[in-house]
């Protein structure tokens, strides 16, 4: 549904403004929507979604949490910006594999939230000019909790919500096979 893609980079946006300012870098809610979208979308929405909402931030809309420009994919955290694309896209490969169940849902954000701490503390490592120990300290062991908490939620929640999308789309088809 073309819809899912400007709401997933909405989504996005949003998620990047609630946020608890701690360390380097704040709490956000945009992995959760990282998870949503693995979980509810078709690659190629998840996909397209992503690279919308990085576009936007490209062109100077204010949807980073650092602002707008094409300077917040150099900030320290422009590795996890960047990572949500693959996470999203490759955990929706994964989660069309089987949908609806809770723990497959907790596998698939799971797969999409270490794709993002890869290029993520990739990147951190790399601009702030850390040893891996202190990566791991300052870029995922303070936020480890909360998203064990946004893997649940997101998890629980697509359960809840993906049938819905289904039946939209599939009466969509039938519409338009008619």
């Amino acid at each position: 549904m073309a819809i899912l893609i400007p709401l997933f980079a909405a989504l996005l946006s949003a998620g990047a403004y609630l946020r608890i300012p701690i360390g380097a870098m704040p709490i956000t809610l945009q992995t959760l929507f990282v998870f949503l979208g693995a979980l509810l979308l078709t690659p190629k929405e998840a996909l397209l979604s992503s690279l919308l909402y990085l576009l936007l931030g490209i062109i100077g809309l204010p949807v980073f949490t650092s602002g707008g420009s094409i300077a917040g994919l150099y900030a320290p955290t422009g590795g996890f910006l960047v990572m949500m694309v693959p996470a999203m896209a490759i955990g929706a490969m994964v989660a069309k594999k089987k949908r609806g169940s809770f723990l497959f849902n907790l596998l698939v954000a799971l797969i999409s939230e270490i794709i993002l701490y890869i290029g993520g503390l990739m990147w951190l490592k790399y601009r702030l000019n850390f040893d891996l120990a202190k990566t791991f300290a300052v870029g995922m062991l303070p936020y480890l909790p909360g998203d064990a908490l946004k893997i649940a939620a997101a998890s629980y929640a697509a359960r809840l919500i993906y049938p819905e999308i289904e039946r939209v789309r599939n009466k969509r088809i039938e519409k338009n096979e008619a």
